[in-house]
């Protein structure tokens, strides 16, 4: 079983590499650290597995995992990730996703989703199962997030975490036009009226840290004065 993993930590790579080189008929044969460099991956040594994580620099989890399925290589993708709430599972299973894992699994449930995909399985952990049927079964509170397509969820994305609409289009190959259109229909959908409201709804729902999104670089002076202050105010803010 020939496996890659696409994440953007560096030390959790070393470490998920030790621990899948220890089990029986695991080969590690490529690692990235982002979006790009996970298409290219695929694209380059075809794995049967790619571990990705759904937060990573570039065009993120989401477009890599939609652009390696137009590539119908074969590789079959399982998301190992620590942004397991809503709306990520939803997202990433409709994409194509063969698996969605926590990073709080045991290396066991990892060992036994990794055979269950290679054989052309689905498989979702317990904790990503559970938090699904609640949803299905109104037990829990929808995502206003789960609204967006996956376009605009991947541009949703980049926008947040500060990435200009010409630097958006030139990564998605479309036009800055067209980046700002899908932004109006995000804010449509999400009822906000701008970047900054938009920021602040993804800080409520985890999809960014307060802090610290983590996933990117923090958010520039500029954006995170802005969303201060709209914090401060009680507003959503502007563009």
């Amino acid at each position: 079983m020939r496996v890659a993993i696409a994440d953007h930590h560096q030390l959790f790579r070393e470490a998920i590499k030790r621990l899948l080189e220890s089990l029986a008929g695991v080969k590690i044969v490529g690692e990235c650290s982002s979006g790009e460099e996970a298409v290219e991956l695929v694209r380059s040594i075809t794995p049967d597995i790619l571990l990705i994580e759904v937060a990573m620099p570039g065009i993120g989890g989401l477009e890599a995992l939609h652009r390696i399925k137009l590539m119908q290589a074969g590789t079959r993708v399982v998301v190992l990730t620590g942004h397991s709430h809503a709306p990520f599972p939803t997202q990433m299973l409709r994409a194509g996703a063969s698996g969605f894992l926590t990073k709080n699994i045991t290396l066991e449930e990892l060992d036994l989703c990794l055979r269950r995909v290679y054989f052309g399985r689905r498989y979702i952990c317990e904790e990503v199962a559970q938090e699904l049927a609640h949803f299905s079964f109104g037990a829990a509170k929808e995502s206003p997030f789960d609204t967006l397509s996956q376009r605009e969820m991947q541009i949703m994305l980049m926008v947040v975490n500060c990435v200009s609409a010409v630097e958006i289009a030139k990564s998605l190959s479309l036009s800055a036009k067209t980046v700002n259109s899908y932004r109006y229909r995000i804010f449509d959908k999400l009822n906000i009226n701008g970047d900054v409201a938009m920021t602040l709804m993804a800080v409520e729902h985890g999809i960014i840290a307060r802090h610290n999104p983590g996933n990117l670089p923090p958010l520039p002076s500029r954006r995170r004065a802005e969303v201060t202050q709209a914090q401060r105010n009680g507003g959503p803010g502007g563009t």
